[in-house]
């Protein structure tokens, strides 16, 4: 892919629509998902001791719900999500933190004599 196609193709992906979804209309209300997106790219140019050119890109995009407005009865709420994967992988990294930082304190204080 030439990288001129490749920026075509980014700026294309990389729009309002990825991060705002479309509107839901239910019992009076309207919801408007939202997500959080992020993404990045690289390419270049060279060529051979043959003399023969060439150019390459490529690009990633990545997407994660974050919440949704609500609008009803002319005022806006916010709704975040949760994501209850992220939650418990933090809660597992805190507790294994405390138990090794837990064990180091002790075994020093062991050698300290105290």
């Amino acid at each position: 892919m030439k990288f001129s196609d490749l920026a075509t193709t980014v700026r294309d992906s990389v729009s309002v629509r990825r991060v705002y979804g479309d509107p839901i209309e239910r019992d009076g209300a309207l919801l408007v998902p939202a997500a959080m997106v992020s993404g990045g790219a690289g390419g270049g140019n060279g060529h051979d001791e043959k003399g023969q050119e060439g150019e390459g890109g490529g690009f990633g995009i990545g997407a994660r719900p974050v919440g949704a407005y609500v609008l009803k009865d002319g005022k806006a709420a916010w709704m975040p999500a949760v994501d209850v994967n992220r939650l418990v992988l933090v809660c597992g990294a805190v507790a294994i933190a405390y138990l090794i930082t837990r064990a180091r304190v002790a075994k020093a204080r062991a050698k300290l004599g105290g």
